[in-house]
């Protein structure tokens, strides 16, 4: 018996052995480096930005093989060396690992400088120079470019990596309709590296400046990349670079490909929240009546933001808050989300006689208690104490609150437009003071813009009255706001913002 059950002992501790040898085969992995076309800043999405080496895991099926983008912006081909990002990298390495490299945006910069101190020499050759470093203060021996992405592919593949090589991402220049290459400089240069060791060579260049010339300039721009910035790309160019890299894969005969999904499930990163809460001057009201909310979203990034107008006519501090309204859309806040706050046309109203809706004047926490008729009642808040409610509650979801004066109505004195900087644009300002969030002075801002045009010319923006707008008035406004919030340091939404260049020439 005792035999019988040293037997079983024994079988099962194989069976185990067995299991364990093949639940902890080591998957191989990608290891990809390069400079912040490949991964921007700390690879997070910083004003939008990516880099492909964020993108291209999604392209493979992470179940049997690691990803690891190591690449930095700012570095070159020398400088990725020379500050010591590859060693770790090299040191890290096995057998049957890849290794991704693309380098040559920044390889054009001067050899020597107190700034960045990071460019090659140009080519493939064995040249050198010899430099004392402006920046680091050390003595350096320059090579070509090819030099540099020669030696990281001797290096891998001394550690039996694979490696493929990567010509850099096309910028987002256009002429005449065309994307221009890098054929006879980094693309030509890393292609040739390539081909003399005899690994994998991807033309990404030409694959991703192909793709964006099918597309057409206006699509690509504001989409694949910003009208800010022509190197690096959004999320959707990220994916397209890497998705370019994925097809350069299954044409090549690298092993790397059998690794690609077939069917790859792109996320994109989830888009914040840009709510809007107000009163009918912020509102879709009618064909007629247009509040500034309605255009305001042609001034912001949709593929990175939504923006929920929630504005409602008739509403002030009090009743957006008493009728339920608030309350749908602070349980919608997500933590990054923005809030947009603009009451006051309707807070001097009666406070307890129809429509009830006027809240107390003043920043103060005194109250008024209002009995309606059919026995229920309402304590009723100053103006300051519901704008520092919502800026409280938005904060306590995470999101960020932008206070904004209300919108000046179409009255003037002599040449002047009629403020309220003496009631609720200053306790709006004071109840960020008090609670916290940012402000936005839109009552005077639009002011000084109504009076550098003229009566005449605003009154074609008020078809009604002298408080709601025309849809061409609440563009106006719109913009207006627009630039004000690309302005609004700290806040975190200016990098959301995109102001068409002829309209901030104007």
């Amino acid at each position: 018996m005792k035999i019988y059950k040293h037997v079983i002992t024994a079988l099962f501790a194989l069976v185990l052995l067995s299991c364990g040898g093949a639940d902890s085969e080591e998957k191989p992995t990608v290891y990809i480096v390069g400079d912040s076309t490949v991964k921007n800043g700390s690879g997070k999405g910083d004003d939008g930005l990516w880099g492909w080496g964020d993108y291209i895991g999604q392209f493979l099926d992470t179940t049997k093989i690691n990803v690891e983008n190591h690449a930095l912006g700012g570095t070159s081909s020398r400088t990725f060396q020379a500050k010591g990002l590859w060693e770790p990298v090299k040191d890290s390495l096995k057998e049957g690992d890849y290794v991704l490299i693309q380098f040559g945006h920044n390889d054009s910069g001067p050899l020597n400088d107190d700034f960045r101190a990071r460019g090659t020499i140009k080519g493939t050759g064995e040249e050198s120079k010899e430099i004392d470093n402006m920046l680091t203060g050390e003595h350096e021996i320059v090579h070509s470019y090819g030099w540099y992405i020669r030696k990281v592919i001797q290096d891998a593949r001394a550690k039996g990596a694979i490696p493929i090589v990567m010509s850099p991402i096309p910028r987002n220049d256009w002429k005449n309709g065309k994307v221009p290459r890098n054929d006879n400089s980094y693309g030509r240069w890393a292609k040739k590296i390539a081909e003399e060791e005899e690994v994998t060579f991807i033309n990404l260049n030409n694959k991703m400046a192909s793709a964006m010339e099918k597309m057409g300039e206006d699509n690509v721009t504001g989409t694949y990349f910003y009208k800010r910035d022509h190197t690096h790309t959004s999320a959707k160019g990220a994916v397209l670079a890497a998705l370019k890299i994925a097809e350069g894969l299954k044409e090549s005969d690298n092993d790397l490909k059998n690794y690609l999904l077939d069917d790859p499930q792109i996320k994109l990163p989830k888009k914040k929240g840009v709510y809007i809460i107000g009163d009918s001057t912020v509102a879709s009201n009618n064909e007629t009546l247009v509040g500034w909310g309605v255009p305001i979203e042609t001034y912001f990034d949709t593929t990175r933001v939504n923006v929920h107008n929630k504005a409602r006519g008739g509403r002030s501090s009090r009743t957006f808050r008493g009728e339920g309204l608030w309350k749908a859309v602070e349980d919608s806040l997500d933590k990054g989300d923005f809030l947009l706050i603009q009451f006051g046309h309707n807070d001097g109203g009666h406070i307890d006689t129809p429509k009830y809706r006027g809240s107390l004047k003043g920043m103060g926490d005194e109250t008024q208690t209002v009995d309606f008729k059919n026995d229920s009642t309402e304590v009723v808040h100053t103006y300051g104490w519901y704008m520092k409610k919502y800026i409280e509650e938005a904060e306590a979801k995470g999101a960020t609150p932008i206070v904004l004066s209300m919108i000046p109505r179409n009255i003037w004195h002599s040449n002047k437009v009629e403020r309220n900087d003496n009631s609720y644009a200053k306790w709006a300002k004071e109840a960020v003071q008090e609670a916290g969030g940012y402000f936005i002075d839109l009552n005077d801002s639009i002011a000084k813009r109504y009076e550098e045009m003229g009566q005449q010319q605003v009154k074609k923006y008020f078809p009604k009255d002298h408080t709601h707008t025309n849809m061409e008035g609440a563009k106006l406004n719109a913009f207006i706001l627009a630039k004000s919030l690309n302005q609004l340091k700290g806040s975190g939404i200016r990098s959301y913002i995109l102001i068409p260049e002829k309209e901030t020439a104007e």
